[in-house]
């Protein structure tokens, strides 16, 4: 266990914030040991895997920061449909897509390139060109903080939702997931009417895509309008999409005929955030250390230099500007530490 350990290469967002106490997990038996120690006990804790969807509103995080960095990926049962895989926390989630589609098993190809951990993904539900982690979720392992005992949460137990799960709501801080399996098809359709896939393949003469091939191309696509935070800091999409009814949508569309949107399968509608935030005049705007990304404005961004609370007050501004031209208020997908 370390003190005082800056976490700023712990976070996408590269903000400074110092831990009061640190500590690294590579093995459940070091999580096992740690829960019966006076600090774990004493001190308010974080659990933290790749830290790409936290925002450290403080310099200061006074508590014990534990940092999953578990590996290990194995089959658990193969047969000519399908395939279980089990992934244990802290695989490094586009490493986790990649070699699963270079296997040739379908179900997370248009989750590629999302930053971040295996053991993160469901609390997030993590989600992006019409699918969900969900999707092809079996069941996780995750291990109660209080007692030390390994729970095994099938998807109803889940509870998943939109960029939600029992995991962020009911149990947030309660357990830390320490493994998850997937379900994986050796055959399935390819999804490809989300977003502007279609149009990215069209583009590079590709007319019967391969998965690999759209696995590249979602790569290439999110490369192309999100930063490399190795240059500028963020959190990815910082924005959920937001979810409306149908006849609010209608009197937008009235006035923005345009409008994109995809058709939800309660009746309701979803809205792009990104364009939300574009048409109320964000999009590429910045001060000295934060803004918002010029090729998208999903994208709160860190130039250097600043502090969490500017992208809270940031954030703030966007949310009240969106709620005054379209009465839609959107929330964060973020994190606030």
């Amino acid at each position: 266990m370390k003190t005082n350990v800056n976490l700023k290469t712990y976070n996408s967002f590269g903000f400074p914030a110092v831990a009061k106490y640190f500590v690294e997990i590579n093995d459940i038996q070091q999580l096992e040991a740690l829960i019966t120690t006076d600090i774990f006990k004493q001190e308010k804790h974080l659990i933290l895997s790749g830290g790409n969807n936290v925002l450290f509103q403080s310099a200061v995080f006074d508590g014990l920061v534990i940092f999953i960095n578990t590996q290990g990926v194995e089959i658990l049962r193969e047969d000519e449909k399908e395939v279980v895989v089990r992934a244990k926390a802290g695989e490094d989630w586009p490493d986790f897509v990649r070699f699963s589609v270079g296997n040739g098993w379908h179900g997370l190809e248009n989750l590629a390139h999302i930053p971040g951990k295996v053991g993160a993904a469901p609390v997030q539900n993590i989600g992006a060109y019409g699918m969900e982690l969900k999707d092809s979720f079996l069941q996780c392992k995750a291990m109660n903080l209080a007692t030390g005992e390994t729970k095994v949460f099938s998807k109803e137990d889940c509870r998943f939702g939109y960029r939600e799960s029992i995991f962020k709501s009911e149990l947030k801080g309660q357990f830390v997931i320490t493994s998850v399996d997937f379900l994986l098809k050796k055959n399935a359709p390819l999804h490809l009417d989300y977003g502007n896939i279609k149009a990215y393949l069209e583009q590079n003469g590709i007319e019967a895509p391969t998965l690999q091939q759209l696995h590249d191309a979602i790569c290439a696509i999110r490369d192309a309008k999100l930063p490399d935070v190795k240059q500028i800091g963020s959190a990815g999409s910082f924005f959920k999409n937001p979810v409306i009814e149908a006849v609010k949508f209608e009197v937008i569309q009235k006035d923005y005929p345009n409008i994109p949107h995809y058709d939800e399968p309660n009746g309701k509608v979803k809205v792009p955030a990104g364009w939300l935030i574009e048409q109320s005049g964000w999009k590429g705007w910045r001060d000295e250390h934060v803004g918002v990304y010029d090729k998208q404005a999903l994208v709160l961004v860190h130039y250097g230099g600043g502090k969490g609370l500017d992208i809270v007050e940031l954030a703030r501004k966007i949310q009240d500007s969106v709620v005054a031209k379209f009465g839609i208020r959107i929330s964060p997908e973020v994190n606030f530490v």
